[in-house]
């Protein structure tokens, strides 16, 4: 079972791996509640897609089991954020891109994750998505678009807004592109304002890896 790394965050989070090598058929009997699983089985996606939904789930629950012995299902809320219908106090957060599965699950707080491919794409719509300040740190690094665009969808899985403007109310403060780091991220709404920490890895050289907690 491929199953890359689960490591804690703290005490009541952890983040979890997976190298997604199964096929959708290998997969299925990893997960509890497969009726309803079944039931909620994406039809009409091709097979990496399918592969990747249910290695969402079943790493969900393996994140679970090292927090809590209770027994729970996995559902979407209006926004598309994964929830533990059972547990209504937990956050929880799924990413995949190619054959990379991610996960984060709190006990006591909202979490936001994102992996990505680094791949030019991120770099020919900056504009979409970064500011001018942004565009100008990020330079020429194509990795660095891409942690970019990977923290701002980690900074809005964590607030579960729709309608933000990626470019004009989720900002990053200008980096130095290491193996790993924190970087910091800032929420702005009309009437409200928040810092985060936002943490970023490499889980293999071809792609990063955001994470945060809220508070």
């Amino acid at each position: 079972m491929p199953l890359h790394s689960l490591s804690p965050v703290s005490q009541t989070c952890v983040l979890g791996l997976w190298l997604l090598t199964e096929t959708a058929e290998e997969l299925w009997p990893l997960l509890p509640a497969q009726a309803h699983y079944l039931a909620h089985y994406p039809d009409g996606r091709d097979e990496l897609r399918a592969r990747q939904w249910l290695g969402g789930r079943t790493l969900a629950h393996q994140l679970l089991r090292e927090l809590s012995d209770a027994p729970a299902t996995l559902h979407n809320d209006a926004n598309g954020r994964p929830y533990f219908a059972e547990l209504p106090g937990f956050g929880v957060s799924l990413s995949h891109s190619g054959e990379w599965v991610a996960g984060l699950l709190s006990t006591q707080a909202a979490v936001g994750i994102d992996i990505e491919l680094i791949r030019t794409k991120a770099q020919q719509l900056a504009r979409r998505f970064l500011s001018e300040t942004e565009q100008t740190d990020a330079g020429n690094e194509t990795a660095k678009y891409c942690l970019y665009w990977s923290a701002k969808e980690t900074l809005y899985k964590l607030h579960s807004r729709r309608g933000l403007v990626f470019k004009e109310q989720l900002l990053l403060s200008p980096f130095e592109l290491r193996e790993a780091g924190v970087l910091t991220g800032h929420l702005l709404l009309e009437n409200f304002r928040s810092q985060h920490q936002i943490h970023y890895l490499r889980p293999s050289p071809d792609y990063v890896l955001t994470y945060a907690v809220g508070d």
